[in-house]
């Protein structure tokens, strides 16, 4: 997760690299800088987006929809980082979208605010952003994730985009990463394939453990975990592979070498876009197979 120790870390990135800091990611958030950074597939499916408004136990979610412009395809979550719904994750939905998936980025933040939460630009360096995302993040717990995944799986079951005869995916960044295994236990039913990078959280001490739900899933996993959480907590990569292996589930677990926490989404400060590229080949991968 975002805490003092990455804030710590990432500032001293940013530092040795000769302060290639805000003002370049904020550039790069603007609609011509994401399109260069996340490059359109030579086969990339024509798409349709929207904003929709989707009722749960706890309000109406504003989320983004984006699905190939024709026929039906298996359905995915995404969980935005601490950060929330914003245009770094609408782009990243479409380029998922433009691969063959009919693909709901949620607004985890809906009860207090609609997306997005934060400017555009925004980064978690700075002191008011942290003071803005904290406490909306506080408002979530095991509960909420539960009641919102099944709201989203729900909703996307009731869309002519997406199959019901094939498996759907849910992905979860930072925050999100606990969020994609709960999903996936809560409809272990529909989700059968699930992908964390840079999670917080997946191995605790506590019995709301998302680990700890494994043997009640049916999804086959990706677990992209950035190096310097793994320098904080190097065991837990380890009681996942244990816990995976011993309910007979595939699950890809894997420290990207020099990728800080929060490298995958290209509106962040330690965006790794080597990395990011790689550990977005094998949510494809992984796609491919679990939900084929």
């Amino acid at each position: 997760m975002c805490d003092d120790r990455t804030l710590r870390e990432n500032r001293e990135h940013l530092s040795s690299q000769n302060e290639l800091s805000r003002r370049r990611f904020t550039a790069l958030s603007a609609g011509a800088g994401l399109a260069m950074l996340l490059p359109r597939g030579a086969d990339a499916q024509e798409v349709t987006e929207r904003t929709v408004e989707i009722a749960t136990p706890d309000g109406v979610a504003d989320c983004h929809f984006a699905h190939p412009a024709s026929g039906s395809h298996p359905g995915v979550i995404v969980w935005p980082d601490i950060l929330g719904l914003r245009p770094a994750f609408r782009r990243m939905g479409r380029r998922l979208a433009e691969s063959g998936y009919s693909v709901l980025v949620v607004n985890p933040f809906y009860r207090a605010a609609r997306a997005p939460v934060v400017p555009e630009g925004a980064t978690f360096q700075d002191e008011s952003v942290r003071n803005t995302v904290f406490p909306l993040y506080r408002q979530l717990n095991a509960e909420t994730h539960v009641t919102d995944a099944r709201a989203f799986v729900d909703f996307l079951d009731t869309q002519a985009a997406v199959d019901p005869g094939r498996g759907m995916g849910t992905i979860g960044y930072c925050m999100g990463g606990p969020m994609t295994m709960r999903t996936a236990w809560a409809r272990s039913d529909r989700i059968g394939a699930g992908a964390s990078f840079h999670g917080g959280g997946l191995v605790t001490d506590g019995p709301d453990s998302p680990h700890l739900l494994v043997e009640e899933m049916n999804a086959h996993y990706l677990f992209a975990i950035a190096e310097n959480d793994d320098d904080s907590d190097p065991e837990a990569k380890n009681v996942l592979r244990e816990t995976f292996a011993a309910a007979g589930l595939p699950a890809e677990i894997e420290v990207y070498e020099g990728a800080l926490h929060g490298w995958c989404p290209p509106d962040s400060a330690v965006y790794n876009e080597a990395q990011a590229e790689r550990a977005w080949s094998r949510l494809l991968a992984l796609f491919g197979t679990a939900l084929a």
